[in-house]
């Protein structure tokens, strides 16, 4: 293949250009006659004659390489491509990453992006450096991982200008190194390196013009690292700081940001007293407001203008940067660090001193000479911050020292000098400071022991040019060209490691080498060597250096001499040709300070000060010259003769070794533009920096070998289309790969086959894909051509068929038209008749209508004008009748008027005449006589008249109070009326009680009838006891009188011995079963012995007489001795006090104590006790009473009333029994209940007896005082137990006779229907009333029986041990009045008896400790009777037996140690028996069982037993405690469990199937522990017999949670281990597997391909195509393993949900961080691989519960990469995609390549339409900012609650399991 055959019309190169450096242009012809023509894309044309074909404009690569992560996979490797594909990855794609080869190209975007999260450094984690895309994460786990795999430190050098971003690299790196080196979070040797940062910036960094955060010295921070490769420390060394800024600023430009921090907290009183002001107040800090160099003598405080020093830079400050934030963030950061405030004001006050000093005004003092104004403020601030004399300050600013021989002379210097003096000592104060802070912070960072490996990050000043160049531009320069040197060996080397590997014929590639200008600077009699030797010149200057230069220096080829200048040079570095101005080299180079101003400064009162300048000089690592005066040490002579150039060298050149002793990895930082805008890309000042950082030479060196690299695999899947099928070779590839390229290509050159690769020269990639896209073409052409025939021919058809179906339908479409118009006119003309007639006929009926209508309207308007008339005529008539009617009335009537008054005239005149005769005829007597009797007549009439109306005045006033009276009454009835509508009301209510009610009683009348009889049985059973009774109390009361008359003393001794010989056997009976139970009694034993010791030593001195010795022993064993049936009897008889509501048992009880207590105290006045305490013996005396006869009288009838007592004990017992089991409810019980007291009354006369026996024996010692007090005490007891019990009868008497009357009544009114009783409701309300009177009852009397039984317990204890040792000496008086008076047979008898009552005492202890545990027994058994009562109601005795855990009834277990003197039956189990469902085990197994269940349990054994059998046998061994209410023994087993699991858990964290069997277990023990803790919200769906079997005793809510978090954890280690599996399958079964080998072919790879990576091995070794199939088995094993060990469904559901969570996380990220993976094609493929997942969960009945929503986001980016990209698809991709976000949108849309080129790239105005779209919806969204999906998230898991049908009765233990030691109960 010829070069001309790629130069064809359509063919696209680039054309240099002067602004765009490249034009793109395409050729519109093919290349003929050394011509060229091409068109730009803006239309213009050129044509273009190239001399050869050499000078060939270089051609444009194929559209599917342009954008490629790596630019060594382009196909044309030269400076345009590189140029234009990282302005399209820049500017189109916004990735700022970039490989080129083995160098990492970064791009500052002058944005944060959100790409260095957690998550990407999860992504980045064990992927080789070409998988993903590129970025500093890639190169820093490149970096890692050799260190890892080779034990080989390594070094990443981050090379760029200022502004390009070299420190956030760095920094990004070390974070990275922090992450997988320490934890995921910043470790804190990280944190102190983050902390350094803002120090370092503060002191180092300063605004530039091209950056405003600009470091002005280079570091090497190593990162150690111990042998497990974590971070243990860190190491900072600095290089060549730029102390010139200190003194002097470039227009817009600052000094260091630590002056502007420090003066913008100037107002903060705790730095007063440094006296700042603002930043222009100071000469170094504002060196740019004015030319003139001179400052003023006066300033106005304030003002910049006035301050020399501080108007040099015109900008101090920086905008959107905040000097006082920093300051503090800086003051946080050395305190982290270690520096205190003390330190850190000392550093300020240095800093302070630097400014102050450059405002020190030196003045012109004539001649040589200068001088400094003693009024100078600055100087006295100077001297007194850094703690010197201001003189001495003042006089060697201003002067020097000459040393001539042994003289010295003080010699005055001129104002330069002395300015550059003042200048040199601030600079060198600063340095000196710098590198005190370096050192402190490497002590911070310092590691604690030696480290393993380390990997360095080198953050240094890239290649440097400016307008003026000088003394620091030559050293940076010359430092990049060190590197250079370093990186162009490195380059080749891997290349060559790369031929040699693949075993390839390769020749010498020629590239640059910078040896010769290394050598020029730093070999003898170079530039160096040079300037090192002008300088030890007395009066070397710059001028003369710089003409030792011309001459010495013109033999090598990369120095000149400019034209037009003498005092410059040009050096031909490798980016460039640089000119330096020899202007101040030498004076940079010296760094010279006078001797006197440093001794100065050592005599400094700061220590600070003072340690700066007093440390060794060696310890810097930036050296200075200092001026001597005279003769000094050796040392110091030493420390003179190196230089600044010289230094650098050396510091450079062990750079240079550390680095070629390590691996190195390269970060070149590119600054895009110089206006810091965002994403905007400068094309010139990229270029720049490509030819000075070494990238083109990467480019070049790539270019001239073989840059394109394919394996033969992926060579044959993309080109497999260029050959034919017989020439495929299925087991040779490379024999295919052969045959294909020797159909391509002839030239052997262009090509090598290697051992794993194919190797090919820049360009062949290209043709290769210009022949794929042209066979392909013509392939597409070809089907192009069937389908268009295919598709041309169907069209034909379907036209001609159409055509005879339309002709068919269009000619039977006009004869049905001309048939409709045929009707049409036919019934057009009948429609005309019949219209032309219908209008003739309106016509005609209009004008009828309209003329009758005027003739109606003419007469009606006659008619009406007749009827006015005639209404006005009859108006006139009528008017005319009233006008005439009215004139003859008004005439009438003044006639009338007239006669009247006439006669009216005339009657008065007779009248009058009249008047006149009666009067003469009334003064005659006759007259008056008639008028007399006329009114006497009247009078009686009238009176008879007035007493009639006075009685029917009466009669009128009677009825009225009567009305009165029924008005009252009909109020009344009114009032009750309205009662009676309310009683009505409550009368239907009651009665609709009454009914339920009723109801109830039906139902219940059966079972009362059981009830009913079994009361009747139980009254004759009374009645007839009763009977009994009184019988035997007569019995009793006969023989008691003739026990009192029987006195003689036969009867009584043998009675005595009888009674002794009997209690001799049974006490050693006794003792022989029952000694070896009894010794943990002791402890108790002594105790009361105590106690017993105390009791005689007080009674000691009431005692006298003649007595019988005893030893101590023996009267410690007295005081116990007891008659253990009568104690065990007693004991059984109280007993029965605690059946609830059992009154008169207590009562029974406290008469019985009572005779016993009265019997304990008989004869005591005649015993006295003694204690002697001489040797180890103690003494007890007897005294014999004067009265024998009396003495044995007492005996006999003592004996005689135990015996009476011990019967009416056991008569008691029965009582009480009975009365217990048929409880008192009429009257006939409460008549027996009163003959029972009358019974108890004939025991109290008894009672009465023995107390005057016992007040006789009282009062025959008078004199004995305590005996009287003693009975004082027992009597007054006695009275209140005798009123407390009389209480008791009383009430019990009462509440017997209310039942009885409240029965009578009710027989009485309603007789046999008793029931009626609550029809109003009246029973319902007496029945709660009288069970609140009960309660209060029952409540006063259990209280005071509680404090009665409490008194009466301790006067017992007393009495009892009293009464014990009154019975024995009381036997032994009796022994002793019926033998002889023999020494001999006295001490037999004592002896005998001693030893038999010290026997009996401990027989007694123990008894009492039996009976105790007996009296528990008792009230467990018949707390259960109660409750299996109250819950089967009358249930059999069948169920009481299964019920009791003895087998019978509880009640009747209460007979045992009566009937067999405490013998336990043997439990007899029935065949068919009802169990608890609890597990019973010994304390001692607690350990075994845990070890069986949980340490040795196997999941293969567990396979085979029910799922969960561990966690029930547990939680059956839970209830089993919860059942006896041992808390100390359920803490401890759950304590155990607890532990056991997460130990096991711990020990077995890797084993899957371990960590399900015990989630399923724990969630099953936690869901028991819910089910049945008698909780309502979890009792829903328990059966009856479940809900009996809940807790009754614990509360165990608090384990619930610990048994919670502890699945908790379990399930995030299941999860942790399904992760760690899946992980390595997710990419090749997801992203990478191909249903379809080759439809995605691969597009060329470069150096950084994905096989080419030297990390290759840290991969899955998972083969893609099997990688699915692998998942799904591996997903298939998990669900079964889940299922197997019965884990709930919902678990199962939360756990695959996270788990395809995590699938889709893996893969989303890892193709939104690879290029290669986003087109259509893996889109296709993607989503058919993701197909096979939802699939899984259909068949595993996983998609109703919403797993597969997880994947939603990879599905979305797979049908992105699917879906059409046109301006019409904007709504509907955002549509599509709501589960992804905003950046992950616009990430996969950057990243979208066409494989091949016929499918179009995705336009730029796509992607912005889709971002201002996707704004929209993400506005209220924070998610949208992240790219990356969090692979740790984790969704919180929920445990529902699983309630188990399991029976806990039906669980039996299986044979796998050795649990022997577990009873089912």
């Amino acid at each position: 293949m010829s070069v001309r055959e790629l130069y064809v019309k359509g063919a696209h190169v680039w054309i240099p250009d002067q602004e765009q450096v490249w034009r793109c242009a395409e050729l519109t012809q093919d290349y003929k006659n050394h011509l060229v023509t091409v068109i730009f894309e803006d239309g213009q044309t050129q044509e273009i004659k190239v001399k050869s074909d050499e000078e060939l404009p270089p051609l444009r690569n194929p559209e599917i390489l342009i954008g490629e992560n790596d630019l060594t996979s382009l196909s044309y490797l030269h400076e345009p491509a590189v140029l234009y594909n990282l302005q399209v990855r820049f500017c189109n794609q916004n990735a700022i990453y970039t490989y080129c080869g083995i160098v990492l190209v970064a791009i500052n975007p002058y944005e944060e992006l959100p790409i260095y999260g957690p998550d990407t450094i999860s992504a980045y984690r064990g992927h080789s450096m070409g998988d993903l895309d590129p970025h500093i994460f890639a190169v820093a786990e490149e970096a890692f991982t050799q260190m890892e795999r080779d034990n080989k430190d390594q070094s990443i050098i981050v090379s760029g200008e200022s502004g390009a971003g070299k420190t956030v690299s760095a920094k990004y790196a070390m974070r990275y190194f922090a992450s997988v080196g320490g934890s995921d979070s910043e470790t804190q040797i990280e944190k102190k390196i983050l902390a350094s940062n803002p120090i370092m910036e503060a002191i180092g960094n300063a605004k530039t013009t091209r950056n405003d955060n600009s470091s002005r010295f280079g570091k090497y921070i190593e990162l150690d690292f111990t042998r497990s490769y974590s971070i243990m420390g860190a190491n900072m060394r600095t290089y060549l700081l730029e102390k010139s800024r200190v003194v002097f600023q470039a227009p817009e430009e600052r000094n260091y940001h630590i002056f502007y921090q420090l003066c913008s907290a100037a107002s903060d009183k705790k730095y007063s007293h440094l006296r700042l002001g603002p930043p222009e107040t100071f000469h170094y800090m504002n060196q740019g407001l004015q030319e003139d160099p001179t400052p003023p003598r006066r300033s106005r405080p304030g003002h910049q203008d006035n301050f020399h020093y501080l108007n040099q830079g015109s900008s101090p400050s920086i905008e959107g940067v905040d000097d006082g934030a920093d300051f503090i963030e800086t003051c946080k950061a050395l305190s982290l660090l270690g520096i205190n405030e003390a330190t850190q004001d000392q550093m300020f006050r240095i800093l302070a001193g630097i400014l102050h000093l450059g405002n020190i005004v030196i003045e012109d003092n004539g001649g040589d000479a200068s001088a400094i104004d003693k009024g100078d403020e600055s100087l006295a601030i100077v001297a007194e911050l850094l703690g010197i004399s201001a003189s001495e300050l003042k006089m060697w600013l201003c002067h020097r020292k000459i040393t001539s021989g042994r003289e010295v002379f003080t010699k005055p210097v001129t104002l330069s000098e002395a300015t550059f003096s003042r200048d040199a000592l601030a600079k060198h104060i600063y340095a000196k400071l710098f590198d005190w802070i370096v050192k402190e912070i490497n002590k911070c960072f310092a590691a604690p022991t030696k480290p393993f490996r380390f990997i360095g990050v080198l953050d240094i000043y890239g290649f440097e040019t400016f307008e003026i160049n000088s003394f620091e531009q030559f050293c940076i320069n010359y430092a990049n060209e060190k590197l250079q040197q370093q990186f162009n060996q490195h380059v080749f080397k891997l290349e060559q490691e790369e031929y040699v590997k693949e075993q390839i014929e390769w020749e010498f590639i020629n590239f640059y080498d910078n040896q010769p200008c290394i050598d020029l600077i730093e070999s003898k009699l170079g530039i160096l060597d040079l300037l090192d030797e002008e300088c030890r010149m007395p009066k070397g200057s710059d001028q003369s250096w710089v003409e030792k230069l011309y001459d010495k220096c013109k033999k090598w080829d990369h120095f000149s001499k400019p034209r037009l200048s003498n005092t410059s040079f040009l050096i031909a570095h490798f980016a460039d040709k640089v000119g330096y101005e020899c202007a101040g080299f030498l004076e940079k180079n010296r760094d010279t300070v006078s001797e006197e101003q440093i001794n100065l400064l050592k005599s400094s009162q700061i220590s600070l000060v003072h340690a700066l300048f007093t440390v060794k000089a060696q310890a810097a690592p930036t050296k200075v010259k200092v001026l001597p005066t005279g003769p000094s040490a050796a040392h110091s002579s030493k420390q003179m003769k190196k230089s600044v150039g010289s230094q650098f060298r050396d510091s450079l050149n062990l750079l240079m070794l550390t680095l070629n002793s390590t691996t190195p990895h390269y970060v070149r930082c590119i600054k895009p533009n110089d206006d810091k805008m965002a994403f905007t890309f400068d094309p010139t000042r990229a270029i720049q920096q490509l030819r000075a950082c070494g990238v083109l030479e990467t480019v070049r060196i790539s270019a001239a070998g073989y840059p394109s690299r394919w394996t033969y695999h992926e060579f044959f899947c993309r080109y497999r289309v260029l050959c034919t099928s017989r020439d495929i070779v299925r087991n040779d590839m490379r024999l295919t790969c052969e045959k294909i390229i020797a159909n391509m290509i002839t030239d052997e050159d262009k090509f090598k086959f290697g051992r794993t690769k194919i190797f090919f020269r820049a360009g062949q990639v290209a043709y290769m894909e210009k022949l794929r896209a042209d066979r392909l073409s013509a392939c597409g052409i070809m089907i192009q051509k069937h389908v268009r025939m295919y598709i041309h021919r169907n069209r034909f058809r379907t036209m001609r068929n159409s055509a005879i179906i339309i002709q068919k339908y269009a000619r039977g479409m006009a004869a049905r038209r001309l048939a409709h118009h045929m009707r049409q006119t036919a019934a057009a003309i009948k429609i005309q008749a019949c219209v032309r007639g219908w209008v003739k006929r309106v016509q005609y009926r209009r004008l009828v209508y309209t003329i009758t209508h005027l003739q109606a309207h003419a007469r009606g308007c006659w008619a009406r004008q007749r009827y006015q008339h005639m209404r006005r005529d009859r108006a006139a008539i009528v008017i005319q009748k009233h006008v005439r009617r009215w004139l003859t009335r008004r005439r009438y009537l003044r006639a009338m008027r007239g006669f009247v008054i006439v006669q009216g005239l005339v009657r008065c005149f007779l009248a009058r005449r009249q008047l006149k005769k009666l009067k003469i005829e009334a003064k005659s007597i006759e007259h008056q006589k008639k008028l007399n009797k006329g009114l006497e007549n009247k009078i009686i009439s009238l009176q008879q008249k007035l007493t009639e109306l006075k009685n029917e005045n009466n009669f009128i006033s009677s009825y009225k109070e009567e009305i009165m009276v029924l008005k009252t009454r009909v109020t009344d009835l009114k009032g009750v009326e309205k009662q009676l509508k309310v009683s009505n009301n409550q009368v239907n209510e009651l009665e609709a009680r009454i009914a339920e009610l009723t109801k109830e009683l039906e139902m219940e009348r059966g079972e009362k009838m059981d009830v009913l009889t079994q009361k009747e049985r139980a009254e004759k059973e009374n009645r007839e006891l009763i009977e009994k009774l009184n019988e035997e109390n007569a019995r009793l009361t006969k023989e008691l009188s003739d026990a009192q008359k029987e006195e003689t003393k036969r009867e009584t001794e043998e009675y005595l011995r009888r009674k002794f010989e009997a209690e001799k056997q049974q006490l050693i009976l006794e003792n022989t079963d029952e000694k070896s139970g009894y010794q943990r009694l002791l402890k108790e034993f002594n105790r009361l012995e105590q106690k017993n010791e105390h009791l005689e030593e007080e009674l000691a001195k009431f005692k006298g007489g003649n007595a019988h010795k005893r030893t101590a022993s023996n009267v410690s064993n007295l005081s116990g001795a007891s008659d253990a049936p009568t104690e065990l009897v007693h004991d059984d008889a109280s007993e029965f006090s605690s059946f609830p509501g059992d009154d008169d048992v207590g009562y029974g009880s406290v008469r019985s104590r009572s005779s016993e207590m009265s019997d304990s105290n008989r004869n005591l006045e005649n015993i006295e006790w003694s204690s002697q305490k001489t040797g180890d013996t103690s003494e007890i005396k007897i005294q014999v009473p004067q009265k024998m006869e009396d003495i044995t009288l007492v005996l006999q009838l003592q004996n005689k009333v135990r015996e009476l007592e011990k019967e009416r004990r056991n008569l008691s017992k029965q009582i009480d029994h009975l009365e217990s089991s048929s409880p008192p409810d009429d009257p006939q019980h409460a008549q027996e209940l009163i003959r029972l007291q009358e019974l108890e009354m004939e025991n109290a006369k008894l009672k009465d007896d023995l107390n005057r026996l016992r007040k006789s024996i009282a009062d025959s010692e008078p004199q004995n005082n305590r005996v009287q007090e003693f009975m004082k005490q027992f009597e007054a007891l006695q009275d209140e137990l005798e009123r407390r019990r009389e209480e008791c009868i009383q009430l019990r008497t009462v509440l017997a006779n209310r039942a009885h009357d409240l029965r009578s009544v009710t027989q009485t009114s309603y007789g046999k229907d008793v029931d009626i009783v609550n029809e109003d409701g009246e029973l319902v309300l007496a029945y709660q009333t009288q069970k609140q009177v009960n309660r209060q009852l029952e409540d006063e009397l259990k209280k005071e029986k509680q404090r009665l039984h409490e008194t009466e317990a301790d006067y017992k204890g007393e009495l009892e041990r009293l009464r014990r040792d009154n019975e024995r000496q009381q036997k032994l008086l009796a022994q002793n009045l019926c033998k002889s008076d023999s020494t001999n047979s006295e001490t037999l008898l004592q002896s005998e008896i001693m030893r038999l009552t010290s026997e009996n005492l401990n027989l007694q202890g123990q008894v009492d400790n039996l009976t105790e545990q007996l009296k528990k027994y008792k009230r467990s058994l018949r707390a259960y009777a109660k409750k299996l009562k109250e819950a089967g109601g009358s249930s059999s005795k069948r169920s009481s037996a299964q019920g009791s855990p003895y087998g019978g009834d509880p009640t009747d277990m209460l007979d045992v140690n009566t009937t067999n003197e405490g013998e336990v039956l043997p439990i007899i189990r029935k065949k068919e028996r009802e169990y608890m469902g609890m597990f019973e085990y010994d304390r001692r197994d607690e350990m075994q069982i845990i070890r069986v269940l949980v340490y040795e349990l196997k999941p293969r054994v567990a396979v085979t037993l029910l799922p969960g059998l561990p966690a029930y046998i547990l939680f059956m061994c839970i209830r089993h405690t919860d059942h006896i209410n041992d808390d100390e023994k359920v803490r401890s087993l759950l304590n155990n469990i607890v532990n056991g699991v997460k130990r096991v858990i711990k020990k077995r964290h890797e084993d899957l199937d371990s960590t399900v069997l015990w989630l399923s277990n724990v969630l099953r023990l936690l869901h028991n522990l819910k089910q049945y803790s008698g909780d309502k919200a979890f009792q829903a769906e328990n059966t009856v017999k479940q809900n009996e079997q809940s807790l009754k005793n614990f509360d165990l809510s608090e384990y619930r949670q610990v048994l919670s978090d502890i699945a908790v954890w379990i399930y995030n280690g299941v999860i942790k281990l399904m992760e760690e599996k899946v992980q390595p399958l997710i990419v090749p079964s997801i992203l990478e597997h191909e249903a379809i080998a080759g439809l995605s072919g691969n597009k060329p790879g470069g150096m950084r391909g994905r096989t080419g990576s030297v990390a290759r091995e840290l991969e899955s070794p998972v083969e893609p195509q099997k990688a699915l199939d692998l998942l799904l088995k591996e997903m298939t094993q998990f669900y079964r393993t889940l299922a197997m060990f019965g884990t709930d469904p919902e678990l199962i559901t939360q756990v695959f949900r996270q788990i395809f969570y995590f699938i889709c996380a893996g893969s989303l990220n890892n193709l939104l961080l690879r290029k290669d993976m986003c087109h259509w094609s893996k889109g296709m493929q993607i989503r058919y691989n993701l197909s096979h997942l939802e699939q899984w969960t259909r068949d595993m009945r996983l998609h109703e519960s919403g797993v597969t929503d997880t994947l939603a986001p990879i599905i979305q980016a797979a049908q992105l990469l699917q879906a059409r990209k046109t301006d019409d698809d904007v709504h509907s991709i955002c549509d599509m995609c709501d589960k992804l976000s905003v950046s992950q949108i616009i990430k996969i849309l950057n990243l979208y390549t066409p494989a091949d080129e016929f499918e179009e790239r995705v336009p730029i105005s796509f992607i912005h339409k889709i971002q201002a779209k996707l704004q929209e919806r993400a506005e209220g969204e924070q998610a949208q900012a992240t790219l990356l999906m969090n692979t740790k998230f984790a969704f919180p898991v929920r445990f529902p609650f699983n309630p188990s049908s399991i029976h806990l009765e039906d669980i039996e233990l299986p044979d796998a399991l050795p649990l022997t030691m577990l009873k089912k109960v």
